[in-house]
C-alpha cells in the first residue's frame, strides 16, 4: 500500500504547534501521528503539505509527485488505530472514507490531486468530498484542535506501549532505593539511569522511559507516561499521569496531563497542566499555568481570531516552538502563545499571544525578527543543531503565515 499523508485547511486550527511542522508530526502518546500511521499500515509514507514545508522542511524525495502513480491519500490529522487501519485495507478504490464532514482517505492516481490543492499547497478536501466517489462513513478520532491530542494522550501512551514497548529494565542503571509499582507495566531502556529515591508508579498505566534518559533522585513518575531519548527529569520532579515528554528535554517541578515536544525545557518548580508545548520552548523558573477555571466551567480558547469552546474543564497552555517565559510567569486557562515569543512581567498575559511577540500583561510589542532568529540560532547551537539558510527561510515563511492568520487586535 503506497501512502501519502495530506494536510487540509483545518491545519489552521492546530496553530501554533504546526507552524514549523506538518500536522502529522504532532505527538500524541509516545509516537507522532505519522509514526502511528506508518506502523499500522506497514508502509513508507509520502507527504502533501503546505508549500513552504515541502520547500524548507520536508525532504524532496518524501513529497508527493504526480509521477508517483496511484496512492492512498490519508488525512494527517487522523489519530489512526487498528479499526481505522482495517477500514483502509477494505476501502474500495472508487470510494472515499469519511468521518462526518472530515475526509479521511481516498485513492488517486495524481490527476485529481493536481487540481485540488489550495493556494497554500494543502489539499482542497471540500472538492474531493463533492466528487462522485462513493462515501464510506466511520466513527474515529481526528485531531481537530490541540486539546484533542492532550485529552487522548493517556490512552495513546497505553496503545503505543502495547505496540512497541517491552517491559523490563535490562541494561538500564537502576540505583539502590528505586521503587517500582507494577513493574510489569514499566519499560526502561538500556542506557537510561534511574537515581536513588525515584518512585515509578504504573498502577494506572504504563511508564516508558527511553535510552539515554536520566531520572534524578526523588522524582515521582506516574503512568501513563512516556519519556523520550536523552531527556533529564530533575530532582524531586512530580510527573503525573497522561504526560508525554519528547527527546532531549529537561523537566522538573509539577507536570500533569501534558505533551512536550523535543528539545524543550521546563526545568524548575512550577505547574504545567493539560498543556502542549512545541520544540525549543523554555519556561523560566516558577512559570505556572492554570488548567481549571474557578467556576469549574468549560474553558474557551482563542483560535484563528475567534473564541472556541474546548468542551473541557481542563485546558492549560498551548505554546508554539521557540517561545520563552521569564521567571514567575503566570498563564490563564486555555492560553495560546504563538511561536518565537518572549513572555514576561507581572500579571497574566492575554489569553492569546501572537507569534513574534515581546512582553506581557502590561504591554505587548513585536519581537524583532532578527532578534528572534538570533536567539533560535544560539539555542539550537547549544544542542549541536545548525541554524542554516534553509532554517532561516522556514522561519521567514512562518513569520509571513503568522502575520496573515493571527489577529493582533485580539490582544
Amino acid at each position: 500500500m503506497k501512502i501519502t499523508l495530506f494536510e487540509d485547511a483545518a491545519y489552521r486550527n492546530l496553530l501554533p504547534l504546526v507552524y514549523f511542522r506538518p500536522v502529522w508530526e504532532l505527538r500524541c502518546g509516545a509516537r507522532t501521528l505519522a509514526e502511528k500511521i506508518a506502523h499500522l499500515l506497514e508502509s513508507e509514507v509520502k507527504a502533501l503539505a503546505r508549500t513552504y514545508l515541502e520547500a524548507y522542511y520536508l525532504n524532496a524525495d518524501k513529497c508527493f509527485s504526480a509521477e508517483d502513480g496511484e496512492r492512498l491519500f490519508v488525512n494527517g490529522r487522523w489519530l489512526l488505530d487498528e479499526a481505522g487501519a482495517n477500514a483502509l485495507q477494505k476501502l474500495p478504490k472508487d470510494s472515499m472514507l469519511c468521518a462526518g464532514d472530515t475526509l479521511l482517505a481516498f485513492y488517486d492516481d495524481g490527476r485529481q490531486i493536481a487540481d485540488s490543492r489550495l493556494a497554500d499547497g494543502c489539499l482542497n478536501s471540500a472538492r474531493i468530498l463533492q466528487s462522485q466517489r462513493n462515501k464510506v462513513e466511520m466513527q474515529t478520532r481526528i485531531i481537530d484542535f490541540l486539546w484533542d491530542a492532550v485529552n487522548a494522550n493517556g490512552e495513546e501512551i497505553g496503545a503505543d506501549y502495547r505496540r512497541h514497548a517491552r517491559s523490563g529494565s535490562d541494561g538500564a542503571a537502576i540505583m539502590d532505593g528505586v521503587h517500582m509499582v507494577k513493574p510489569e507495566q514499566i519499560s526502561i531502556a538500556a542506557g537510561a539511569t534511574i537515581m536513588p529515591g525515584v518512585v515509578i508508579d504504573a498502577t494506572h498505566g504504563p511508564v516508558w522511559i527511553e535510552e539515554g534518559t536520566t531520572v534524578m533522585a526523588n522524582a515521582v513518575l506516574e503512568g501513563p507516561l512516556y519519556i523520550g531519548k536523552n531527556s533529564r527529569i530533575k530532582i524531586a520532579a512530580k510527573i503525573y499521569e497522561n504526560t508525554t515528554i519528547g527527546p532531549v528535554c529537561k523537566v522538573g517541578g509539577e507536570v500533569e496531563g501534558s505533551i512536550i515536544h523535543g528539545y524543550s525545557n521546563k526545568q524548575h518548580d512550577g505547574f504545567l497542566g493539560h498543556a502542549y508545548l512545541g520544540e525549543w520552548v523554555n519556561l523560566g523558573a516558577d512559570t505556572n499555568n492554570s488548567d481549571l477555571k474557578n467556576n469549574y466551567g468549560i474553558v474557551t480558547a482563542m483560535v484563528n481570531g475567534r473564541a472556541v469552546s474546548t468542551g473541557s474543564q481542563f485546558v492549560g497552555l498551548m505554546m508554539g516552538d521557540h517561545s520563552k517565559t521569564a521567571i514567575n510567569t503566570m498563564f490563564n486557562t486555555g492560553t495560546i502563545v504563538g511561536v518565537s515569543s518572549n513572555v514576561f512581567g507581572a500579571g497574566m498575559p492575554p489569553k492569546f499571544v501572537p507569534s513574534f511577540s515581546w512582553g506581557g500583561a502590561d504591554v505587548m510589542t513585536n519581537y524583532r525578527f532578527e532578534k528572534a532568529t538570533g536567539v533560535a540560532r544560539a539555542v539550537m547551537a547549544r544542542r549541536g543543531i545548525e541554524f542554516d539558510e534553509t532554517t532561516e527561510k522556514l522561519f521567514e515563511a512562518v513569520r509571513d503565515l503568522a502575520g496573515s492568520v493571527e489577529k493582533k487586535s485580539d490582544l
